[in-house]
């Protein structure tokens, strides 16, 4: 199970827009990174409202009030007081044995986590199958860039439970896992549409309060395509292993039938009723008796089984290099999907950063 994130806020600092505002700089250390996010307090008051709304009840802990007779920027004290107590807030509900706050879109989307965490998984879920079945609308921004980390974190399930019928030695298991992995990919398949009809919504021009700019747009779409090629190579992967599966038992049957067909023959050089064939010996049988022709038979039979074992060998070898292959994949896509979401946070941090020149200009 995935440890939970450390979050802190060691420091603030005052913005330098025409109206000052305190900035409170978030860190938080993840098993295998650590980054930073910077929020303002009415961040906080907007997440403790949106938690209370999406878990239908209130944090365990409030942030602290706003002040109305004293800034933050013009007193050290307040913001340094302010600080300590958002974060103890998030500390707080962070640490809870109730994970209904955590579990929520709001609070993922606050501290920007992804929402492939085992904690999270159960609401990823929901959300995905909502999604699917047309229940849960695409046509936010917010909740469209959720949705689309579950459908993510629907592949790489995909992905495992390909990886997990590669490796089973049992039909049983190896069917399982098909089934379950076919069962992520139709669900991703009604997701993708779903995110694209989202996006048709988002860019129309009957949306204009929730409508996003034409650099946003390009981008959400090449992450809908992204998704799309690799649902169609996850589909084209477990075809090809259900093709190699079919090929080994055909492989495996024509290999027990040959070698009853040579015991058979085998044994039908025993039998003295049936003799021997004038006319149709060969160079290595003319010459020997029954007793050789029998051994002569015998060696053959033992240089096929050599034969057989030396390519099932080989086919051992191809499957280690195949199964190698495929955790390198594995581990490669893990590597892309934490690139990609360092460049959705910082491709956030440079429209957070171009509103203010706007404003500045």
């Amino acid at each position: 199970m995935s440890s939970r994130p450390e979050i802190f806020i060691p420091s603030t600092s005052t913005s330098s827009t025409p109206k000052p505002y305190t900035i409170y700089n978030i860190t938080l250390r993840l098993p295998l990174r650590a980054f930073s996010l910077q929020k303002r307090y009415s961040d906080f008051a907007t997440l403790h409202s949106t938690l209370t709304s999406q878990a239908d009840t209130a944090p365990p802990i409030s942030p602290p009030p706003k002040s109305y007779f004293t800034s933050t920027t013009s007193s050290p004290a307040l913001a340094e007081s302010r600080r300590v107590a958002l974060e103890t807030y998030l500390q707080t509900i962070n640490t809870s044995p109730d994970d209904r706050w955590r579990n929520t879109p709001a609070w993922r989307s606050f501290l920007n986590l992804p929402s492939s965490s085992n904690h999270n998984n159960h609401h990823a879920s929901k959300n995905l199958r909502s999604l699917a079945n047309g229940n849960s609308s695409a046509t936010d921004p917010v909740a469209w860039l959720d949705h689309h980390r579950t459908l993510k974190s629907t592949l790489h399930d995909a992905r495992l439970q390909l990886t997990k019928r590669d490796q089973a030695s049992s039909p049983q298991v190896q069917h399982e896992c098909s089934a379950s992995a076919k069962k992520c990919l139709v669900q991703a398949g009604t997701a993708i549409s779903n995110l694209e009809q989202g996006l048709k919504q988002l860019g129309s021009d009957g949306w204009e309060q929730k409508k996003l700019g034409d650099g946003e747009m390009r981008r959400r779409k090449d992450l809908v395509e992204a998704a799309r090629k690799e649902k169609e190579g996850l589909e084209n992967l477990m075809n090809a292993m259900v093709a190699k599966s079919s090929l080994d038992a055909t492989i495996a049957q024509a290999s027990t039938a040959a070698k009853e067909k040579l015991l058979n023959d085998g044994t039908h050089h025993k039998k003295p009723a049936t003799g021997r064939v004038l006319g149709k010996e060969t160079d290595r049988t003319r010459a020997l008796d029954n007793q050789g022709v029998l051994q002569l038979q015998q060696q053959l039979m033992r240089d096929q089984d050599d034969d057989v074992d030396i390519l099932a060998q080989a086919v051992a070898r191809q499957k280690k290099i195949g199964i190698e292959i495929q955790e390198e994949l594995v581990l490669q896509q893990s590597m892309l999907g934490m690139l990609d979401e360092d460049v959705d946070r910082v491709q956030g941090k440079i429209d957070v950063a171009r509103k203010r020149v706007e404003k500045i200009s």
